[in-house]
């Protein structure tokens, strides 16, 4: 299969995919993080979505849509910059691909667009930690947990279970809080081929 990976500057997911013997390219208007550079597209996800792809899996930016910063809705909302993240997520769930997900975090693209097919958890997948995952699917089958470890996590403290949550500021707070886990990608490349 032939797979884009858009807005990931990672390498996780696109890496998962290369990893099952799969054609997978990321894209990001960031350099890679990744050793597999070469498999980077480093530009506007836009110049390269009509590229023939079976599947798309898109990360598009949360800033200005997740409810975590709702406190600031009102002024993203006049500005305009609010709008355009949401036609953003609205051109890519709209592209010319057989196969998309689209991954965010509980956000208003839920009442601004459409509910999402699943919220999944990194729990699900072997990381004892909670971040609801959402994810907006075409053609694409809903995923299934491979390693439950919600009770061996519910033993952890609060800040330990919701680390992503409790990061302190820093610059790169927001590259830890939206690099996909491990184990949630290994499902999306090993379920949705």
């Amino acid at each position: 299969m032939r797979i884009l990976v858009a807005c990931e500057y990672s390498g996780v997911v696109r890496d998962a995919f290369l990893k099952e013997g799969h054609y997978a390219l990321s894209c990001d208007l960031f350099p890679c993080d990744s050793p597999n550079s070469g498999d980077h597209f480093q530009g506007d996800v836009t110049e390269i979505l009509d590229h023939d792809w079976d599947l798309m899996i898109a990360h598009p930016p949360c800033t200005h849509l997740a409810v975590s910063g709702a406190k600031f809705f009102a002024q993203k909302k006049a500005s305009g910059i609010q709008d355009k993240a949401l036609d953003f997520v609205r051109l890519l769930l709209d592209a010319p691909i057989e196969k998309i997900a689209l991954e965010n975090p509980i956000s208003i693209i839920s009442t601004r667009i459409r509910k999402p097919d699943q919220i999944v958890q990194p729990w699900w997948f072997g990381h004892m930690e909670q971040k609801s995952t959402c994810l907006w699917l075409k053609n694409l089958p809903l995923l299934t947990k491979t390693n439950d470890v919600k009770e061996e996590m519910m033993l952890l403290p609060k800040n330990k279970r919701e680390r992503m949550f409790y990061l302190p500021p820093s610059p790169d707070r927001w590259k830890i809080r939206s690099q996909t886990f491990q184990g949630l990608a290994d499902a999306m490349a090993k379920q949705w081929t």
